[in-house]
């Protein structure tokens, strides 16, 4: 079996207005499908980030795809390495963090999100040529259904989508902690979420730690919090949002990237130790790569990394940072971008191989739209708050090819090819508006 045929689909899918400390998300988001047609006829399919950015990344790839045998992957991480230790001498800085860029377009993460593409498709066009499920490739499975977490956001009115392609607003205006409360009870009532993440760093602090302290008073300790500001505060307010919910992030919780750095959040954690609260912290801006997770470990910055087999270079690496995060004693998470049904399944075959992952993952599932899934079939289920690992082969799912067409004629129209929130800040909400670290 050899890989015949790249065929590579930039597509675009409809996105609320959602608010994080980088800005407002655009009315689409963009994403790329992946086909690897193989000489036996299987095809295996991935999705990854969208834009020109990640689409030029790998059709400069594609000589070297095109004519591979599927199961040579370590030959392929060889060659995509030598290209990414190249593009490391000739840049200008080295820093791996996404402090300051959105996920997809850090140019130094560019060869292992191309990598973990094109290793996806190969793995499922393996799975269904042997006609067993991809994490049964991989050493076989620890768990059959893997939890995913309600990711709630700060949002303005709106569904995404624009003009006569606008979509429903299913969550309304979410800036307020009541409108907080009512948009988890929304998302817990459709897919039976059993831990809930506010992505924060949009409003100030104290009205973000009421709006933690509404979801507890509503649902609980037995459903689990999280907040993630993306580095918005300073030491002093992580601290103090830190102390604040000190009982709210406990049992199960954690506050992730509070502040820039992982020295920044390594005094965080010794202050807030210094007061008796051992709530962790967790990251995926200051760990994004192998090399930042020993000094996670050795400044105690960090105690839950949120993996993702996008961009930390596949399943098989997602596999290795579980191995990591075990002998050093830190716990493991799954970081999400927007996605459908296909990075869905993805994610949920990565995080069944992985002991470590005892987090619930992120998922930007719920504000995407059944009118732009591209899986035969539609939406991906989940049960009480779990995705099942079906019983079929490879990922599972297949493409829906008229609708990645669909998808294809919307990416076309657009006037933009990557990802800005700064700029749609600016468009919508705010002409002066620049993301400043610390903000608050």
């Amino acid at each position: 079996m050899k890989i015949k045929e790249l065929k590579l689909h930039p597509i675009a899918v409809a996105d609320g207005p959602l608010r994080s400390s980088y800005g407002l998300h655009a009315p689409y988001a963009l994403r790329t499908i992946v086909e690897a047609v193989t000489t036996d006829g299987i095809t295996g399919i991935s999705e990854t980030y969208g834009g020109d950015g990640p689409l030029a990344a790998l059709e400069s790839v594609r000589s070297r795809v095109v004519g591979m045998d599927p199961f040579q992957l370590t030959a392929f991480k060889q060659y995509v390495n030598a290209q990414a230790a190249a593009a490391e001498r000739e840049a200008a800085t080295g820093a791996r963090s996404q402090t300051w860029l959105v996920p997809g377009e850090n140019p130094l993460d560019t060869h292992s999100r191309t990598f973990a593409a094109i290793e996806v498709a190969c793995l499922d066009a393996i799975g269904k040529a042997l006609g067993r499920p991809l994490c049964d490739l991989v050493g076989g499975r620890c768990r059959d259904r893997v939890p995913y977490s309600a990711y709630l956001f700060y949002k303005h009115a709106g569904g995404g989508g624009m003009g006569d392609d606008a979509r429903e607003d299913e969550y309304g205006e979410i800036l307020t902690p009541e409108a907080v409360v009512r948009s988890c009870k929304q998302m817990i009532a459709k897919y039976g979420f059993y831990e809930i993440k506010l992505k924060g760093g949009v409003l100030p602090p104290d009205e973000e730690i009421a709006a933690i302290r509404a979801l507890r008073a509503e649902f609980g300790p037995k459903l689990p919090l999280r907040i993630d500001p993306n580095c918005a505060w300073s030491v002093d307010t992580s601290v103090h949002v830190g102390e604040s919910l000190k009982d709210e992030l406990s049992d199960g919780g954690y506050l992730e990237d509070p502040c820039a750095g992982i020295d920044g959040m390594a005094e965080v954690r010794k202050r807030l130790l210094a007061k008796d609260i051992d709530n962790p912290l967790a990251s995926n801006v200051a760990t994004t790569c192998f090399a930042h997770v020993p000094i996670a470990k050795q400044t105690d910055g960090v105690q839950v990394i949120l993996s993702d087999p996008h961009y930390w270079g596949g399943i098989r690496a997602q596999q290795k940072l579980s191995d990591l995060c075990e002998v050093l004693g830190l716990g493991m998470s799954m970081h999400s971008n927007n996605h459908l049904g296909v990075s869905l399944m993805t994610m949920t075959h990565a995080a069944a191989v992985c002991p470590s992952l005892t987090y619930a993952c992120d998922t930007h599932y719920p504000w995407q739209t059944e009118v732009d899934e591209v899986v035969v079939g539609g939406r991906i289920p989940f049960e009480k708050g779990c995705v099942v690992i079906p019983d079929k082969p490879g990922l599972g799912v297949e493409l829906d090819l008229d609708q990645v067409a669909r998808g294809e004629e919307r990416y076309k129209k657009l006037p933009f090819r990557k990802r800005d929130d700064e700029a749609e800040m600016r468009k919508h909400v705010d002409p002066d508006w620049k993301r400043i670290l610390p903000r608050w």
